[in-house]
């Protein structure tokens, strides 16, 4: 099983580069074509992305696919694909090559039910994967057992707005020593659980589209993801509805910490 989902995720990421090479710049890239079932704006990359990858997933007998721009789309069967074509869309509309491709493949209707979780970075052409009880792995490769520092050297502020970072990052002074802002938060999670960076938060909600697949590296390697607005976190809904701002790091008590700093 799971080289079959590992072949629809490539053939998946095969079909965005596709239409990366198809849109080239920020002129086709980042016009407004819609809203999202999310509320969002959907851009031509988001929309072009999520086409390619709805008509593969299709495919797959009864799946119910989640994804960002058009959100739940059921089937009868008992799998659910959670899908988000582009994670870092203003990155991609810009040309920044930070942004990736996460899909989880879950057998029910809750993060506590993915089993799969893969994602592919089109910048550094990493390809992130992970089993549940199987590991975690990197081109192939386990993650082994390098973890995150438990006093956070490196702390990644993703989902980010200047004023929420003019608000925030006062707060982690004596948290943590210096900050990230790369614009993916399903990679900054994999560059967790391969212990680059010690700690993860999101300083605006975030959707399941966004950590589904992450979240299970994460947790295969032992660290500690919390949604502390909508605990308890292996509960967190597959879905387009449900919104919690997302913390990670080493252990639980690093990852409390970091939540009572950013609320205070």
């Amino acid at each position: 099983m799971t080289e079959d989902w590992l072949a629809v995720c490539r053939a998946a990421t095969e079909d965005v580069r596709g239409v990366l090479r198809d849109l080239p710049t920020r002129t086709e890239r980042e016009p407004v074509v819609g809203d999202g079932v999310g509320g969002d704006e959907t851009t031509a990359v988001d929309a072009a992305a999520e086409k390619v990858i709805l008509e593969r997933l299709r495919a797959i007998d009864g799946a119910t696919i989640v994804s960002e721009e058009v959100g739940i789309l059921q089937g009868d069967g008992p799998l659910r694909v959670v899908v988000d074509p582009i994670d870092g869309s203003l990155n991609a509309k810009r040309g920044i090559p930070f942004f990736s491709i996460s899909i989880a493949v879950a057998e029910g209707e809750t993060m506590d039910d993915v089993v799969f979780g893969y994602v592919h970075d089109f910048g550094s052409e990493e390809e992130w994967t992970a089993v549940r009880g199987g590991g975690a792995r990197l081109n192939g490769e386990p993650l082994g057992d390098l973890r995150p520092k438990e006093e956070i050297e490196i702390l990644s502020f993703e989902a980010t707005l200047t004023s929420s970072v003019a608000e925030k990052a006062a707060q982690m002074v004596g948290v943590a020593y210096r900050l990230r802002i790369m614009g993916s938060l399903a990679l900054s999670l994999c560059h967790l659980a391969a212990g680059r960076v010690d700690a993860v938060c999101s300083l605006k909600a975030a959707r399941s589209v966004d950590i589904a697949a992450a979240q299970l590296l994460v947790k295969e390697q032992g660290l500690a993801i919390d949604l502390p607005e909508e605990p308890p976190f292996g509960a967190a809904p597959l879905d387009i509805e449900g919104r919690s701002r997302v913390v990670a790091a080493a252990t639980p008590e690093v990852a409390s910490e970091l939540f009572a700093a950013l609320s205070r």
